[in-house]
């Protein structure tokens, strides 16, 4: 087999195994909640501290990618993301989960940020439309079949071995990769942007961290405020020290280039929106209608599956119609998709999200190859590494402030409309409700009067919260429909697509 096919082999089984681990991780919450006895904050920093990590380092990755060879960050990556995987499968608290996740995301970063460069210095013309199909299908399997394999690992083996299936993959591809991919240079590679990392990667944490715990704290807390003051300080450090240096680790001059702005707002919004609100699904799912981590993944298929099906078709289709116009008919139909899944009842059944699972599928589909070639193709060759690093940091800052910022008002609206209904609820009834729905309120064994009333409580609060954010997420995918349309045109690429 050809050079550039085994690259693109093991760059898809990179990216399979990075965004497995969100939707594989997503169906076995309500287990690790219930196994370490984990709040809703607990369960939050499960998912963002992984891509928090993600975010923070895929712009160091980018520029150690392209300064010691992409091959070389690709490999190191994948060696601590699958040690990682390992310290997570044994964890048995979870705030050592939650560190081991984020060493996760660390290693993730160096895959990932290396991940469309590595296609992009192997495949030119038609193949690397071709190659950004595979790719754009490796991300919609990853999403598809994610959930029924945690469900099944979960339910079989135990939570713990969703990690540590990562293990043999990893150690077999680290080999192959060493043996088969070109360690690639940047012809005049740039020194790391140390001071940019520490005030962009404090900035992101103290930001997420307060939008986590903003409702258990107090959004008028000490704490909070202290945190919400700090990141916007620290942003406009990074931003100051970004225009300075002679070597940003993220060259604001690309955001003169409307593609650029188009492609990542793209990013950020399918992020933030669609895929943040897996977790709730998930929660939704397990905790309201008492299915099974199978019987949950089994339900996420027709979104999963359609958007496997479709980004193929999509790669092709761009050979003959404008990236923007497949960015905005993609996002489109996943906030159309989003609008059909609100209105939901307590006495729903999940096939009321079935339309919507299915047209957000196919959006998400079409979407994704449109978004992997862009990102490479608005940025100069020899910035390839940083154009996908900064790519794949705008994906990972929307998933962390999705499920961060959906997260907040999901909890506030469980504890407003639970106050309404119950209002001498036990003390801590709104977080195991956000956390684990009414079939966490059952767990909790209350007198049988009260009993009944919290848990028709629970699933009308539960219900109510959750429609809430899925419009917030169908009104982020028209935007990023809108932007991505407006501001991708291939007029300001300065890389050809193939198309």
């Amino acid at each position: 087999m050809e050079r550039k096919w085994w690259t693109l082999v093991l760059v898809s089984v990179a990216t399979f195994m990075l965004l497995l681990d969100v939707t594989i991780v997503n169906v076995a919450l309500p287990d690790i909640q219930r196994s370490l006895h984990a709040s809703l904050s607990s369960l939050q920093w499960v998912v963002d501290a992984y891509s928090l990590m993600l975010a923070s380092f895929l712009l160091t990755a980018g520029s150690l990618g392209d300064r010691l060879g992409r091959r070389r960050v690709f490999t190191i990556g994948f060696g601590i993301f699958t040690f990682a995987s390992f310290l997570c499968g044994i964890s048995d608290d979870p705030t050592v989960l939650n560190l081991c996740r984020g060493l996760q995301g660390v290693g993730g970063a160096g895959m990932f940020a290396t991940s469309l460069a590595l296609i992009g210095q192997e495949f030119q013309g038609k193949d690397r439309a071709t190659a950004f199909g595979v790719w754009g299908a490796t991300v919609g399997g990853a999403v598809a079949v994610g959930p029924l394999i945690g469900g099944v690992i979960t339910e079989g083996l135990g939570w713990e071995w969703i990690f540590f299936v990562n293990v043999p993959i990893g150690i077999v591809a680290m080999v192959l990769t060493e043996r088969k991919v070109r360690n690639v240079f940047a012809e005049k590679p740039e020194p790391v942007d140390v001071p940019g990392l520490v005030t962009f990667s404090s900035a992101l944490f103290l930001f997420i961290f307060a939008l986590i715990r903003g409702n258990p704290e107090g959004w008028g807390s000490t704490t909070i405020l202290a945190c919400l003051i700090g990141a916007a300080v620290l942003m406009a450090i990074f931003i100051a020290i970004q225009l300075r240096t002679r070597y940003p680790m993220l060259d604001l001059t690309l955001f003169r280039n409307p593609a650029f702005n188009g492609v990542s707002a793209v990013a950020f919004c399918l992020s933030a929106g669609m895929f943040a609100l897996f977790l709730y699904i998930t929660i939704y799912f397990q905790g309201v209608l008492d299915y099974s981590p199978l019987e949950a993944g089994l339900r996420f298929l027709p979104l999963t599956v359609l958007g496997f099906v479709a980004s193929p078709v999509a790669g092709v289709l761009s050979h003959r119609v404008a990236i923007r116009v497949l960015l905005g008919i993609g996002l489109t139909l996943v906030g159309v998709g989003l609008l059909f899944m609100h209105g939901i009842s307590p006495d729903s059944e999940w096939t009321t999200l079935l339309v919507g699972f299915l047209i957000s599928g196919i959006g998400v589909g079409i979407t994704n190859p449109g978004i992997g070639q862009a990102a490479i193709a608005v940025v100069p060759v020899e910035k390839s590494g940083m154009g996908s690093g900064i790519n794949s940091t705008f994906r990972q800052v929307g998933v962390a402030t999705g499920v961060a910022g959906l997260g907040a008002i999901f909890q506030s609206q469980i504890n407003s409309k639970l106050a309404e209904l119950l209002p001498h609820a036990p003390k801590g009834l709104g977080e195991v409700v956000a956390s684990s729905g009414s079939r966490g309120v059952e767990a909790l064994h209350l007198p049988p009067a009260l009993g009944a009333k919290a848990v028709h409580a629970a699933d009308v609060s539960f219900v109510s919260a959750f429609n809430s954010i899925i419009l917030i997420a169908a009104i982020l995918s028209f935007v990023g429909a809108v932007l991505g349309f407006l501001l991708t045109r291939s007029s300001s690429f300065v890389q050809s697509t193939g198309a």
